[in-house]
This record gives structure tokens, C-alpha cells and sequence, in this order.
């Protein structure tokens, strides 16, 4: 029998200056869909001329993250050199493995000018025997990502394999994450190769068998069988999901670990400046949380 999806309703957090974001996972009701254990979307939030984000340099473990943007620009640096500007469409992907640091700010032009930014920012546990590898950063070009097209749909592979696709981007297990534009109307199957999986609208209405999902809502579900998405009406979705994980993961702050131990280390280490510095925004810091 096919299990019902479960709706998320995520929690908003007010980061100030209009900027919000809405953490979905992890929640009560999913702490992880396949390996994604963290899914937050922020904005869209407009900045006036001279302001923008700040994300001063912090640290990650065990994990890798991306980000992708519907509106904006961001900068990233880290503390293996690498600087990025990721826009829409665009993929920047960062294994963190056994320790990086890095910093997400507004660029001087889209500061000075203002601009709107809207976006999510996604963590991927890695497995067990790939916790400590080397970290690695790797930015990919819109042109580089696979197209999907359908009867009603157009959607673009970020992360995986889904509808016999592949993404070039480097993941350590199996996995999918791709974005669709949905015409009202459209049904869309779920990928045959993963047993976990879920829907987030971004704009729009869908229906999941008898489930409503609205924009800024997100539905999970597994098992070998999924009901086709049906959009209501003119619709954005991230679908995303993947095997199941190898064991529960630990997650505080930014760290993420198959034990708590690994955690306690990386706490130690961040307190003691023990983790390497982001070249060219080696001043500020964000402090271990109390």
C-alpha cells in the first residue's frame, strides 16, 4: 500500500532587514529525505542600495551544501582559496568532509545598486566512509546542467540522477535534486530510481494525491510507489530526495556527524581557531554558539 505524504509547514526565522528564511528540514516530522538532512529557504528579500548579506566565515563537517538561487547573487569563499559568484541557474557545491570554512556576502556591485535575493540553501550528510574525506568546492555553469522536458514541464537536474539523467555534479551517494517549472494542469511522475522523496512549491499550487502542497510548503514521502504531482495551477517545485541514509546523523550549528563525538571535536577545534582561514575574508568570524 502507498504511504500518504506528510506536510511540512517549516519555521520562519526573521534575520532582520526583511531577510527571512524558512528552515524545512530537519522538522518533527522528517529529520532527513534520502541524504538531505537540511533545507532552508530564504527570502525573497529586496535590499536597498548598500545593504546585502553578510554571512561571515563559519565552519562545516561531514556534509556538503548547495545552494541555489531563483533571484540574486552571492560570493562565496572558503578556506580552500576558491571565490564564486553563483547566480540563477547556476550550481556551487561544497564538500566540507573533515573541515572547511567559508563566507556567503552580497558582491560590491548588487550592494551598491541593491538587489533581490531569493534562493535555498540546501545540506547532503555524506556517508559514513566519507565523512573526513579532503574538502572540495565545485561551481557549475547553467549550461552544464541537464534539461527535462515534458508534456507541461521544463526542468533542470542540479544534483544526481532523475528521468535518465545524470548531473555532473560530484555526490558520494545516491540521490536527486532538480528544479521544474510546471504549467497549470501539468502531472509529473516521481523518478523510479529513489524510494525517498519530496516536494517543495516555491511558487503555485500541487496536488499529491489528495494532498494540497502551496507555495513556501513542502511534502515527504517513502516507499517504492509515489502518486504523480498534478500542478493546480502555474507552478515552481524543487523535487529532491535518494536512498536511505546509513544511520542517523548528529546536526548542531553547522556540523553534521554519525556520532557526537565528531561534533565535540569540531566545537573544540572552531573554539581554538584550529580550523584554516577563508583568503580574503580572514578578519571576521561567526563565534561557536553558547
Amino acid at each position: 500500500m502507498e504511504a500518504n505524504p506528510t506536510l511540512i509547514e517549516g519555521r520562519l526565522h526573521d534575520l532582520g532587514d526583511g531577510f527571512t528564511v524558512r528552515r524545512m528540514l530537519p522538522v518533527l516530522q522528517a529529520r532527513h529525505v534520502g541524504p538531505f538532512v537540511f533545507f532552508d529557504h530564504m527570502g525573497p528579500a529586496v535590499f536597498a542600495a548598500g545593504n546585502g548579506m553578510d554571512v561571515r566565515p563559519h565552519p562545516h563537517i561531514g556534509l556538503a551544501t548547495v545552494t541555489w538561487l531563483f533571484d540574486g547573487m552571492i560570493r562565496h569563499r572558503d578556506s580552500l582559496g576558491s571565490v564564486a559568484d553563483i547566480q540563477p541557474g547556476e550550481v556551487n557545491w561544497m564538500t566540507a568532509g573533515r573541515g572547511i570554512v567559508h563566507s556567503e556576502r552580497t558582491p560590491p556591485d548588487q550592494r551598491r545598486d541593491g538587489q533581490t535575493l531569493h534562493g535555498v540553501q540546501i545540506w547532503v550528510a555524506l556517508p559514513q566512509v566519507d565523512e573526513e574525506i579532503a574538502p572540495e568546492f565545485h561551481h557549475h555553469d547553467r549550461a552544464a546542467l541537464p534539461r527535462i522536458r515534458q508534456p507541461g514541464v521544463d526542468a533542470v537536474l542540479i544534483v544526481g540522477n532523475a528521468y535518465g539523467e545524470h548531473s555532473p555534479v560530484k555526490v558520494f551517494a545516491p540521490m536527486f535534486l532538480l528544479e521544474a517549472q510546471l504549467d497549470a494542469g501539468a502531472e509529473l511522475a516521481w523518478p523510479q530510481d529513489h524510494v525517498e522523496r519530496g516536494i517543495h512549491v516555491v511558487e503555485g499550487k500541487v496536488g499529491w494525491g489528495e494532498l494540497e502542497i502551496g507555495a513556501a510548503q513542502m511534502a515527504v514521502q517513502a516507499g517504492p510507489s509515489a502518486s504523480p504531482l498534478r500542478a493546480s495551477e502555474a507552478s515552481r517545485v524543487l523535487l529532491f530526495g535518494g536512498a536511505p541514509m546509513d544511520g542517523e546523523r548528529h546536526l548542531w550549528w553547522n556540523f553534521v556527524s554519525s556520532t557526537r563525538e565528531r561534533i565535540e571535536q569540531a566545537k573544540t577545534d572552531w573554539q581554538a581557531q584550529r580550523f584554516a582561514k577563508v583568503p580574503g575574508d580572514e578578519i571576521e568570524f561567526i563565534p561557536l554558539p553558547v
